[in-house]
């Protein structure tokens, strides 16, 4: 099963990588997660919530080409019902229009009838992003409420 996600930002491709990136920037719109990793390719990352005292996710960045492309493994860690979903795949696609950015997030290799927190959280967590690059602003999500109670 695949779920894409496409979303236009006025931003560069320099900033929206940073933001994916940047664990302080990443926590902002991720409901308080960020995610710690040496971005090389083959190199493992970890996203926890540091409220909540919780790992949400680990994987492996499979392929890393700033400020264009990154292909990662996703295992969630959360509870158990997802963490027996094993590994998906999650790629951010970044690619310049004009004054702005097109991008991309792939979020495949899901079994059928995968888990939907899984894959869920994207429209909340996209439009988090998009808010917070082209405002500077937080934007107030079902999921950030969530972990703000947490």
């Amino acid at each position: 099963m695949e779920k894409v996600y496409e979303i236009y930002i006025k931003t560069t491709p320099e900033k929206l990588w940073e933001a994916i990136t940047n664990p302080e920037l990443r926590a902002k719109y991720n409901f308080g997660v960020g995610v710690e990793s040496d971005w090389a390719a083959g190199s493992h990352y970890e996203s926890a919530h540091p409220s909540a005292g919780i790992r949400i996710a680990e994987g492996e960045n499979v392929e890393v080409d700033p400020p264009r492309r990154l292909v990662q493994t996703f295992t969630a860690l959360w509870d158990e019902a997802v963490r027996a979903e094993g590994a998906s795949r999650v790629t951010w696609e970044i690619e310049p229009v004009g004054d702005s950015c097109r991008l991309t997030v792939v979020h495949d290799e899901l079994r059928p009838g995968a888990n939907d927190q899984l894959y869920g959280g994207w429209p909340m967590i996209l439009s988090g992003l998009k808010t917070l690059l082209e405002t500077g602003e937080l934007l107030t999500t079902p999921g950030s409420l969530l972990y703000a109670q947490a």
